[in-house]
């Protein structure tokens, strides 16, 4: 069954959270081009599809916690501190994806709506201050899933061995 378990938990690790890591990346040089284009709505499509891939994984991905809880259980690791680590790190990388990755990206879609709203299309633009900003979130969120999955690889006392 811990085969199993683990097996899933990986699975669902690199089908939930990858497509969210490019997503999100991808998502501010994705606005800067959208921003750049005016308002054509062909960018503004890729905006809204890579807003949509991390939302939707994002909820997909809840399945990692979950699988990884009962991996850990299984294997009798719950109270390893790399694996308290590891659960830190990825109650943090689920905030910063909630709280700032997020919203951020429905805020600068909402700009470049009501942009492409207004006749000139200027004026309601969020400046490329907020792109950054946006990206650096992405990055801490993606910094925060290297580390964890790191110390999935190389956990202290492991029976691997190397």
């Amino acid at each position: 069954m811990t085969k199993f378990l683990l097996s899933v938990h990986v699975l669902a690790a690199i089908i939930a959270i990858g497509p969210v890591t490019v997503a999100a990346s991808m998502f501010p040089a994705a606005v800067r081009r959208a921003r750049a284009a005016g308002p054509e709505t062909a960018p503004l499509a890729g905006v809204r599809l890579l807003h949509r891939i991390c939302r939707v994984y994002a909820v997909i991905g809840l399945a990692v916690p979950v699988f990884g809880f009962a991996t850990a259980s299984s294997l009798g690791v719950l109270g390893d501190a790399w694996l308290i680590t590891s659960i830190a790190l990825t109650a943090a990388a689920a905030g910063v994806l909630a709280l700032l990755v997020l919203p951020g990206q429905e805020r600068l879609l909402g700009r470049l709506d009501a942009a492409n709203d207004t006749a000139n299309g200027a004026g309601a633009t969020a400046g490329p201050d907020a792109s950054a900003r946006l990206a650096m979130f992405t990055g801490v969120f993606n910094l925060l899933w290297a580390v964890v999955t790191v110390l999935m690889i190389i956990r202290p006392g492991s029976t691997t061995g190397v």
